[in-house]
């Protein structure tokens, strides 16, 4: 029997961490494309890109920051490009929207659900800042709700409905997997659904084994054989928590917007040294990665010719 193959998402900046937290987050649309392509190199199937201002690193969900870098991932690599709607949780969901709405990727994330979304704890990690908007962006998330109101969620699908994108669906807690349900029994989405479950973020489900088999069982129970199941852990949960999906039947998502880390205390020095971690947990586990291709087939995607980029 051939060995199971596991998709790898690898989420490659993303609006969690701030530049002074590692040298190594990729910023410019040059380091974040390089950091795409050596994921892809490393065995991601499908790469998760924000954008970042090049002059000090924050959140920028405008098509001019995302244009460049996507440019040069489709010509030198065919991994999947999956594009955030999710942005920052300073941002409109009109500025998040922008992006997958003009360059109509194969896939998009959709987080399920309203929020608390605590980054503030990182502070008691982390002391000093080269940016002004670093230690406020936060600290203000202790008051700060990320807003994914079932109106933002039919907004983004609708919208997206005739561009052949399907989404990596984020589901922070039980409640989005039953959030998700309302939204496939109205038709809005279709199956094989892609649903990543995040573990570890303040606010969200906790990344004990439990919460991971309760997550997992509920998802079984409410889209049986229609669904993908993936997850990411937070910080030093994140290869914790790959392990468990891997062994439980599911895929994985890795990469700098989820964790700085490679080990206990060490920063991981590039996106690809993650993905070669999780791949060795992988194959450890008697397993192979899938290509780009096996997983454009596995989630019915529409293929990297028919994008807008």
């Amino acid at each position: 029997m051939a060995a199971r193959k596991v998709i790898i998402t690898c989420a490659v900046t993303g609006s969690i961490h701030t530049p002074s937290m590692s040298p190594h987050i990729p910023v410019t649309a040059q380091e974040i494309a390089e950091a795409a392509i050596g994921a892809a190199e490393a065995g991601a199937a499908i790469v998760h890109l924000h954008a970042r201002d090049p002059k000090d690193g924050r959140p920028d969900q405008s098509t001019d920051a995302f244009a460049p870098f996507l440019k040069v991932i489709k010509q030198r690599s065919s991994c999947v490009v999956n594009i955030t709607t999710g942005g920052a949780a300073t941002m409109t969901i009109d500025e998040r929207l922008k992006p997958v709405a003009t360059f109509k990727p194969e896939v998009a994330s959709l987080n399920m659900g309203s929020m608390n979304f605590g980054l503030f704890p990182m502070l008691a990690r982390f002391k000093t800042f080269k940016h002004d908007w670093e230690r406020p962006y936060l600290e203000s998330s202790k008051e700060r709700i990320f807003k994914n109101t079932f109106a933002d969620i039919e907004k983004i699908l609708t919208t997206c409905a005739d561009n052949g994108t399907r989404f990596e669906i984020e589901c922070y807690d039980i409640g989005h997997l039953y959030t998700l349900s309302h939204f496939v029994d109205r038709g809005l989405v279709k199956p094989p659904f892609f649903v990543q479950s995040v573990f570890g973020i303040l606010g969200g489900i906790g990344p004990h084994p439990e919460d991971v088999m309760h997550m997992k069982r509920t998802a079984d129970r409410l889209f049986g054989s229609d669904y993908h199941w993936s997850v990411l852990g937070a910080g030093r949960n994140q290869m914790p928590v790959a392990a468990m999906s891997a062994a439980m039947g599911g895929n994985v998502r890795v990469g700098l917007e989820d964790s700085l880390w490679i080990g206990p205390g060490k920063l991981a020095e590039s996106n690809a040294a993650q993905v070669r971690h999780v791949r060795s947990i992988i194959e450890g586990l008697g397993l192979t990665v899938a290509s780009p291709e096996e997983a454009r087939d596995v989630l019915e995607l529409k293929g990297g010719d028919r994008v807008a980029f």
